[in-house]
């Protein structure tokens, strides 16, 4: 049997695809192909492909926008489960917003700001989901996902439970879901009630400013390091003189030296051999090791 047919009985035939180049499906536009793409588009669907994985024992990796993946040339060998907008409901009631974990982020943010709800604003140019954010608690300009949600459910080892927000182990780009192998299936965010039109107008200031200062034009995975204790990842690497170094395509920007872009052509291999470079670099520099906030799936050769 191949792998696809196992989940025949479970989702649409549409919702199953193989051989399916990752590199459509991360920002960074890159990556090699995965065996199997999945796409449900209800907790029913989900959890059982999930349980259906588990009892196998496949391989699997979770997607949502793709925005903080680094997926290597040669592609993964399992399944791909995609989340995304087919599974990112949304709504409100009063000040508490509900949304599935296929959600974009910006879209969360919209809504919240369409029902006069604050407290959301920093995520509205943040290029991931709603499962992801809660994932690596993404955040910006002083905001974080940990600051907003009240619960998620949440799919772990064959069980759907819901953890309140203290059970997610939240820290800098991290949370329980990492270490446990927990998947979102759908949040619930507690905002403050607030002014439209100033809702609006800040998050309009925020995404002005990030269009000035970050790469938006060309294919990135964001911010690529995290953000080491005392220091600016975008600093540390301009000071060391790498602002505009590239290896074939991929390139640290020339706007804002936390960002590797692909230029256009850029392979993974090249994007990660341009990684270990400025790693070298800064810690010759400067003796501080800058870690990837970018997930690497794959292998890569050093």
């Amino acid at each position: 049997m191949s792998l696809s047919a196992l989940f025949r009985d479970l989702l649409p035939r549409e919702a199953i695809q193989e051989n399916v180049p990752l590199c459509s499906y991360t920002t960074m536009r890159v990556g090699g192909p995965a065996d199997v793409m999945l796409s449900p588009s209800t907790e029913e669907e989900l959890t059982a492909v999930l349980d259906c994985i588990r009892q196998e024992n496949i391989p699997w990796l979770i997607i949502g926008n793709g925005s903080n993946l680094l997926v290597s040339d040669e592609g993964f060998r399992g399944v791909v489960l995609r989340i995304g907008k087919n599974y990112g409901k949304i709504s409100c009631e009063g000040n508490r917003v509900f949304a599935q974990s296929g959600a974009m982020l910006s879209v969360l943010a919209k809504a919240a700001e369409e029902n006069s709800l604050s407290g959301l604003e920093f995520a509205s140019g943040i290029p991931g989901s709603v499962g992801g954010g809660i994932y690596m608690n993404a955040g910006a300009y002083g905001g974080e996902i940990s600051q907003v949600l009240s619960k998620v459910r949440v799919w772990i080892n064959g069980e759907i439970q819901e953890w309140p927000a203290a059970r997610c182990g939240f820290g800098y780009r991290h949370s329980a879901l990492m270490e446990e192998g927990a998947v979102a299936l759908s949040a619930e965010f507690t905002l403050i009630p607030g002014i439209q039109l100033e809702i609006a107008a800040r998050m309009a200031d925020l995404n002005q400013r990030r269009r000035e200062k970050q790469p938006l034009q060309y294919p990135s995975c964001g911010s690529f390091f995290k953000r080491p204790a005392g220091h600016f990842a975008g600093a540390l690497i301009e000071e060391a003189g790498l602002k505009g170094y590239a290896v074939g395509d991929a390139q640290v920007s020339e706007l804002h030296a936390g960002f590797v872009i692909n230029r256009g052509h850029a392979t993974a291999g090249q994007v990660y051999q341009l990684m270990r470079h400025v790693q070298k670099t800064v810690m010759e520099k400067s003796g501080v090791m800058l870690e990837p906030e970018v997930r690497l799936i794959g292998h890569f050769e050093s």
